[in-house]
């Protein structure tokens, strides 16, 4: 088996994209204007990201051989994702969601069913691919399989990834061992209860103790905090198409950046530029663009990363 420089436990979900004019009103009929399966969640999707720019990359974790299933490992394959630490349970559900593109708003409406796939066991075999990382990804998602897995990343200097964008049960314990901790605006306010992500930069900072704080905002970019200075990077406008996934793009181009021995300002710009290419496609995979292209992006608005 090949060492794979990322790996990430966490969500893995089959998504069903709806593009319509407009959100749809309650208890209504409309018409889609396309219909697109694709692969989405935040651990997997930032893993896509990552191979596609160019770097090695695995999941680990436990998925099912339904439809959506077995659509997710092979769009992996397709991705050239290692899917060696992937165990696979019949007869089980996957987690998949249902999602309306809004044409409109340039908005995304998700509605989501967990599945029934049980817990991952972090046994020797997927141990070992964590310690051969340089970087270990983790969402919140398959919370006892990602604490198992961080620690295990600690231990051996495998740096922890932290996606935190969502306030899932039990995230105070995985906080703790986050090496680059990635929060949304979102979670950031909602978790230190802060009135500004400067000010809620500085509290995880603090409470935590990462290497660094990077809050994402959205159009407005985001902000870096290293313990000493907090550093706005900027966010860049396209023509959006679908902005589903584009934070979890953002995180697995950091990881890949960070891999690639980009500082973290760079990293973020870099990131940053990532996720606004791939809005200007349909699917939070297929829109990910390739390294030159994104250098080629930053290089046209005055950026060198």
């Amino acid at each position: 088996m090949r060492i794979n420089k990322i790996v990430g436990i966490g969500a893995n979900v089959f998504d069903t994209l709806y593009s319509v004019d407009n959100y749809p009103t309650e208890d209504t009929k409309m018409r889609a204007n396309a219909v697109k399966s694709s692969g989405g969640g935040p651990c997997a999707t930032g893993l896509v990201a990552a191979s596609k720019l160019g770097e090695t990359c695995a999941f680990i974790g436990n998925m099912t051989d339904d439809n959506g299933g077995k659509f997710l490992k092979a769009d992996f394959e397709k991705y050239a994702v290692d899917t060696n630490y992937i165990t696979i349970l019949p007869g089980l559900d996957s987690f998949c969601s249902c999602i309306w593109l809004a044409k409109e708003s340039a908005s995304r409406t998700c509605v989501f069913f967990r599945g029934n796939v049980p817990p991952t066991k972090v046994d020797e075999t997927k141990g070992e691919a964590i310690k051969n990382a340089d970087i270990l990804m983790v969402d919140g998602n398959d919370m006892g399989a990602a604490i198992e897995g961080a620690t295990i990343a600690k231990e051996n200097g495998t740096k922890v990834l932290y996606d935190a964008g969502g306030l899932y049960e039990g995230v105070e314990r995985l906080l703790p061992f986050s090496d680059i901790l990635i929060p949304s605006e979102e979670f950031a306010l909602g978790h230190t209860k802060a009135k500004t992500a400067e000010e809620a930069a500085e509290i995880l900072f603090k409470k935590y103790s990462p290497e660094v704080v990077v809050i994402t905002q959205g159009k407005k970019g985001g902000i870096i905090f290293d313990g000493k200075t907090v550093t706005h990077y900027p966010s860049f406008w396209v023509d959006a198409v679908d902005s589903n996934g584009s934070g979890d793009v953002f995180h697995g181009a950091f990881a890949f950046a960070t891999v690639r021995k980009m500082d973290y300002l760079a990293a973020s710009v870099f990131s940053s530029a990532v996720s606004a290419i791939k809005c200007t496609k349909v699917g939070a995979r297929e829109g990910v663009p390739t390294y030159n292209e994104t250098i080629e992006f930053l290089k046209e608005r005055g950026y060198n990363v």
